[in-house]
């Protein structure tokens, strides 16, 4: 085995050019664009499609709730996706959503995460098969979710015991941003009490959510993420139409006592969420998705594939032995 050589570090003599390997990797990703994979879970009337809208600021999903009481309910938890090429300032993102239309809303909800699981899971097996293809693909159409936003009914007491259980599940096998719906709902002081009861639930029951601690990240990256976590859950408020506040047009809730600005820091935590998930963290949750949870499911296989290999192989060989005559 060779072992490793520290390299010297060498100045040079001229200038050479392979600092521009930066713009040549740009072009090249520009040229192919993005992709990001959303999930939302959660009871229906939460207001799942609106925030999406909200924070993409298009009408890219509508709503699944049942508007008329002819409609049939939902006997088990369904799996949607949409999928749409967004583009801004040049650059183009492929924007898959998929939608879980049915989860929670049954009188009893035993299990009605395991579809949810189950997809998340299909995808990792899915990319898995298609790179051990002998002649795979140049770019592998990826399908894998880099985000799960969890909603919570804005009750105000604490997390229901479905909540603590699927959040257990899902941040095993995906990054889990929790949010609280429709937080208008709530006074400003019922809204930190209830966070705070939160954050000592997840605590209490060891669930890790995104963004994760790593000993690579630099100061100013540890630092960001130790404020988005005092954040979570995120209190929001979503909105696709337009209020008038002093003269201004801007996407709001007007109701008998005012108006809810929905990218007003002092009226929701939207804007904090927004930028997180597009603006500073975007990269890195495609990444931790891929080197985390997505290297975990693809040892998990291959060991398993491998373990699986051997015992074929230890039974081929006793099935030789008790051949009379065979010779090993």
């Amino acid at each position: 085995m060779a072992a490793v050589v520290e390299p010297q570090k060498v100045s040079l003599n001229n200038y050479v050019g392979f600092d521009s390997i930066t713009r040549q990797i740009e072009k090249k990703l520009l040229k192919r664009g993005f992709q990001f994979n959303v999930i939302v879970v959660g009871q229906t009337g939460l207001g799942k499609s609106t925030l999406i809208n909200t924070i993409f600021a298009a009408h890219l999903i509508d709503s699944k709730g049942r508007i008329n009481v002819e409609e049939p309910f939902r006997q088990t938890t369904e799996i949607q996706t949409v999928s749409h090429l967004i583009e801004e300032n040049g650059i183009r993102l492929r924007l898959n959503i998929v939608d879980t239309p049915g989860y929670g809303d049954q009188v009893n909800n035993e299990n009605c995460w395991e579809p949810i699981i189950k997809y998340i899971k299909d995808q990792h097996s899915a990319y898995l098969r298609k790179e051990l293809t002998p002649m795979r693909e140049r770019y592998i159409q990826d399908t894998r979710i880099h985000c799960c936003l969890f909603f919570i009914a804005p009750t105000g007491h604490a997390l229901k015991p479905i909540d603590i259980a699927v959040l257990k599940k899902l941040s095993e096998v995906v990054n889990v941003v929790p949010v609280i719906a429709k937080s208008d709902s709530l006074t400003m002081q019922e809204r930190l009490s209830f966070k705070s009861r939160i954050k000592s639930e997840l605590g209490h029951h060891n669930i890790k959510l995104y963004p994760y601690d790593s000993d690579e990240l630099e100061e100013s990256e540890r630092s960001l993420n130790e404020s988005i976590k005092s954040l979570i859950p995120f209190a929001i408020v979503g909105s696709e139409k337009n209020v008038i506040i002093d003269g201004k047009s801007v996407r709001g809730r007007r109701n008998r006592w005012g108006v809810i600005n929905v990218e007003n820091e002092n009226h929701c935590e939207f804007v904090h969420l927004r930028n997180f998930l597009t603006r500073t963290h975007l990269s890195d949750l495609i990444e931790t998705t891929a080197q985390i949870h997505y290297e975990a499911f693809r040892s998990k296989q291959l060991l398993a594939l491998k373990e699986s290999g051997s015992k074929q192989e230890q039974h081929q060989q006793q099935q030789q032995q008790q051949q009379p005559g065979t010779v090993i």
